[in-house]
């Protein structure tokens, strides 16, 4: 953990009107950490930036933000990541423009694992909220951390699937960290902060702006290994985290659907352009080399085939599936998830399932 005055150093160059990130960098890469920055002269300075923001550095204007961001940051469950911290994401920090700051609330170890981002439409189909949500959980399941930007549809779905899970999953959001929007995912927002990561490179405060949510998807991308879109129209933002992550090297992964709906023109415009076509988790887990899912043990296999059985082919919910078979709510619940995802079982209103073979 960095001292008061390092960090307050830190802060106040982000903080800095008209300092951004790609000339931030070069001041560091010029006088060393913030500290030094701030103890060049502005001749020195004016030498990296333009005059009137080797100014806007040298003055204490801003001592009264940069305080407040201090008394947040020593708030538990909160926490500002610099550049220079050791546990600063290695995957973010190799992409071309990493954040100078990343504001926390939650779990900051979930940043040091293996994250895949699922994204999608705001405007999503019932079917593909019921995709994201459980592939999410299937992922989460086998390890891997959900990362999306807790919008409307795709992405509060994979966030509640990802929390099902031990992977738990990360929000990074297009506005200052203590915002959570939409305001209809407040309390989805609310339970992440708690249970999983709430991420933001923006300023305490700043509120939502066009202009920020493109720019958040270059973190989404940046924290994951692959990204899945699982529906998207082709003029979707999503699209444009699906570039940003092909641009940063990672796996991008789509959801085919209908030829005739167009949330799935943008997902078949990924698979043509060489997007890998996912039918099921395990397609995704295998290509990222994860195993948790891929072959599972035999005792495991005939015990899916014993819970089939005792499902019969009538609809059946799970305290009935319970008493059947004697195993937990929470096991038969997983052995139904897999079961689902191997298209051997159907979710039903109710919270009832169904055979299908």
């Amino acid at each position: 953990m960095q001292h008061d005055a390092e960090l307050a150093a830190w802060i106040k160059l982000s903080l800095t009107p008209g300092l951004g990130g790609q000339s931030l960098r070069k001041l560091l890469g010029t006088f060393g950490l913030p500290q030094q920055v701030l103890a060049a002269g502005r001749a020195a300075l004016a030498g990296i930036v333009s005059a009137e923001i080797a100014a806007r550095i040298l003055s204490d204007l801003d001592s009264a933000a940069v305080d407040a961001v201090l008394e947040w940051a020593a708030t538990e469950g909160h926490a500002v990541l610099t550049l220079a911290d050791g546990d600063y994401p290695q995957s973010l920090l190799e992409t071309p423009d990493p954040p100078a700051l990343l504001y926390l609330r939650g779990r900051r170890e979930l940043l040091a694992r293996p994250g895949l981002a699922v994204v999608g439409s705001r405007n999503a189909t019932p079917q593909g909220i019921s995709n994201a949500e459980q592939f999410a959980r299937a992922f989460s399941c086998a390890g891997l951390t959900i990362v999306s930007g807790l919008a409307l549809g795709i992405d509060a779905a994979a966030h509640r699937g990802g929390l099902d899970g031990a992977g738990s999953t990360i929000a990074v959001l297009g506005t200052g960290a203590d915002i959570l929007y939409p305001q209809r995912n407040r309390t989805l927002g609310e339970r992440i902060a708690h249970e999983g990561l709430i991420v933001s490179e923006f300023p305490l405060g700043t509120p939502p702006h066009g202009g920020n949510f493109p720019r958040r998807n270059r973190v989404i991308s940046g924290l994951a290994r692959g990204c899945l879109v699982v529906e998207a129209a082709l003029a979707s933002g999503s699209l444009i985290t699906a570039r940003l992550a092909a641009e940063q090297g990672r796996e991008v992964f789509a959801i085919p659907g209908s030829i005739h709906s167009p949330h799935s023109k943008g997902c078949h415009a990924l698979i043509k352009q060489g997007a890998k076509l996912v039918e099921s988790a395990q397609d995704l887990l295998q290509e990222l080399g994860v195993e948790a899912l891929l072959a599972p043990p035999a005792a495991a296999a005939a015990a899916d085939s014993g819970l089939l059985a005792q499902l019969g082919y009538d609809a059946c919910d799970i305290d009935t599936l319970c008493a059947r078979s004697g195993l937990t709510a929470d096991v038969v619940s997983a052995m139904l998830l897999q079961l689902e995802l191997d298209g051997k079982v159907a979710s039903l209103p109710g919270g009832l399932y169904q055979r299908t073979s």
